[in-house]
């Protein structure tokens, strides 16, 4: 099915509740996982302020990851490795992220609405959603789950190689990050397809 534009009305031609909004954290940074995440809603428990995870702070995030995960019918995350990423591209790893996180789900859905303009390839019928974390709630709580547990991701790298400032920058390419790279050189969990980080591997 053609993506939304963003300006169109939605026309959403599934009336049911086992609907799952599905979305994608981490397809620009250097390192570590890319993380999707599928929701599907209860519409008997409504959460206000859903709304794209970008927009908040990490703080209003946690609270919402905590509530989605309360009142949500399911709730499943999904990744694919950096080495995933690398064998893959960023495309298809992202989209094998979204498949696992539908697959986990402990309900199966019957529709789904994929962030972007893309659907990941999966069985189930569907459609994707520009800008759908803005437009559809299901689709800003899955980006606001897949968020806050890849922030935790980068927090543990943190912890583990303080030198490299994944608390601040997530794994971004920032110039702080780009000084580290240059420096102290790659982690494993660096994606080494990535141009910045393969120009520093050995020929």
């Amino acid at each position: 099915m053609t993506p939304n534009s963003e300006h169109s009305p939605l026309v959403i031609p599934y009336q049911g509740w086992r609907l799952a909004g599905v979305d994608e954290v981490g397809r620009g940074p250097l390192i570590g996982t890319v993380v999707a995440c599928a929701v599907i809603l209860d519409p008997q428990r409504p959460i206000e302020g859903l709304m794209d995870s970008k927009k908040m702070t990490p703080k209003r995030r946690e609270k919402l990851d905590l509530l989605i995960r309360e009142r949500a019918l399911a709730v499943s995350l999904g990744e694919a490795t950096s080495g995933e990423i690398d064998a893959l591209n960023i495309h298809h790893a992202t989209h094998l992220a979204m498949r696992r996180a539908i697959d986990g789900l402990s309900i199966t859905p019957e529709y789904l609405l994929v962030d972007g303009n893309r659907l990941p390839g999966h069985r189930l019928p569907g459609q994707a959603v520009v800008k759908g974390d803005g437009r559809v709630a299901a689709i800003a709580a899955a980006s606001i789950v897949a968020k806050v547990a890849r922030d935790a991701q980068m927090l543990s790298l943190d912890a583990r190689h303080p030198e490299y400032g994944f608390a601040a920058h997530k794994g971004y390419p920032t110039r702080a990050h780009l000084d580290a790279l240059a420096r102290l050189g790659p982690l494993p969990e660096h994606r080494r397809s990535f141009r910045p980080v393969r120009a520093l591997l050995p020929d």
